[in-house]
């Protein structure tokens, strides 16, 4: 959820800020330090919507997130995450790739090159963002960095066809397209032979031979017309509002069951109220991007499940950090690192709890703080990698996604 979605106002039910709506900040917290965005006569704010308890645990949520409500007993949810950044590009960068230096290999590129892809038809690794506009940390969070090029993630368009130029030219045959691929590649290979150094250009002969392949089996891949009525209004096709995230889960989906390793989906484009970005008209932002996201988020979910698939995919959903307990002057809230949620699904995971808090105003991570890291080493753990063993040689060190760093949540393992 690009742009920092705000936790106190969606899963971090806080009623202190109820009883100090508009008081000062208690000195326990700024406790004279100089900390990003809060000023020390900033006014605590209360969150303008109600919460409601769920499912069998009794998880409470926002009252923008009915759909996911109803699949809280699938859920665990972290209410204790910490990041090392607070402005939008560097924390998406390091969430997606462990480290605030560009030129990481996200963590895409780390699972695909850990677990390889079940389908040699279609990529690996799959990106999809907002047709606002994608994340302001760019093509940073899908990078394969010092890895292989060939791990990079490939983008999906959000809007008209997924994959540009993907059906064949009126009046080429498959078999005459076979044949000047055929010629392409014994040119690559010479030129490769004279520069074996160049690691992009076997990469590139990969991906047109990919791009063949991907002209046989990707249209059937993305072609939702397939799917019944019944389960695109499940992911809220039929709402306009909804439509456009929802087709993107749904295509996810698709990708999965095909062998598509990892798929990297981004709601909220460019910054400020086209993504949630809350700096102002805080109740607004959140009614303009959670219905977007609520029911095709459940709606993956739940058809996982009826599908036999949710044991073995894993559901992450979060954003690059949260929001500030306190009104930034406009009914907003600013950027915080220290204390934010995120929630995870199947694939292993014990749903029907929460784990971690944050203080009693939600500032800052106060029980079982959970770094990037950490988070990191649990997403491996679960699909089957210990983070410690899953290196690349680069620069005479061993290099990971979790750097010198990381450990495993067990408490939300099932």
């Amino acid at each position: 959820m690009a742009g920092g979605p705000s936790q106190l106002d969606l899963f971090d039910d806080k009623p202190s800020l109820h009883k100090y709506d508009g008081k000062p900040v208690p000195t326990t917290i700024l406790n004279g330090q100089d900390l990003p965005f809060i000023e020390s006569d900033a006014a605590l704010m209360a969150s303008p919507l109600k919460f409601n308890s769920h499912g069998e645990c009794g998880t409470r949520l926002s009252e923008l997130l009915p759909h996911l409500g109803t699949i809280v007993d699938d859920i665990a949810v972290v209410r204790s995450m910490q990041t090392d950044a607070f402005n939008h590009a560097p924390a998406q960068i390091f969430l997606s790739t462990g480290h605030l230096q560009l030129g990481r290999p996200s963590m895409g590129a780390w699972v695909t090159y850990g677990l390889g892809s079940e389908n040699n038809s279609l990529p690996g690794f799959v990106v999809m963002w907002d047709h606002r506009g994608g994340p302001v940390g760019g093509a940073q969070n899908w990078t394969s960095g010092f890895l292989p090029a060939a791990y990079q993630g490939t983008p999906f368009r959000s809007q008209g066809e997924p994959i540009i130029d993907i059906r064949l030219p009126a009046g080429l045959t498959p078999q005459q397209q076979k044949k000047r691929l055929a010629l392409l590649a014994r040119l690559n290979a010479r030129h490769l032979e004279k520069n074996p150094a160049e690691a992009s250009l076997s990469a590139r002969i990969q991906s047109y031979e990919l791009a063949y392949r991907m002209q046989m089996s990707a249209p059937e891949a993305v072609d939702l017309d397939q799917e019944t009525a019944e389960t695109q209004t499940l992911y809220g096709l039929d709402r306009p509002i909804s439509s456009y995230f929802g087709r993107q889960c749904l295509l996810a989906r698709r990708l999965v069951e095909r062998g598509v390793r990892f798929v990297q989906i981004y709601s909220g484009g460019a910054d400020q109220q086209l993504s949630w970005d809350a700096h102002s008209s805080l109740r607004a932002n959140l009614e303009q991007h959670c219905p977007e996201i609520d029911q095709p988020v459940a709606g993956l979910i739940k058809d996982l499940e009826r599908r036999g698939l949710l044991d073995e995919t894993l559901i992450v959903w979060g954003g690059e950090f949260g929001r500030m307990p306190t009104n930034q002057g406009t009914i907003g809230r600013d950027h915080n690192p220290r204390g934010f949620t995120t929630f995870l699904a199947g694939g292993g995971v014990r749903g029907g709890m929460t784990y971690g808090a944050t203080d009693e105003f939600g500032y800052a991570a106060e029980q079982n703080p959970v770094s990037v890291h950490d988070l990191h080493a649990t997403c491996l753990h679960l699909l089957g990698m210990d983070h410690e063993q899953l290196t690349y040689h680069h620069r005479s060190r061993e290099m990971r996604l979790t750097d010198v760093a990381g450990i495993v949540l067990d408490d939300i393992l099932a």
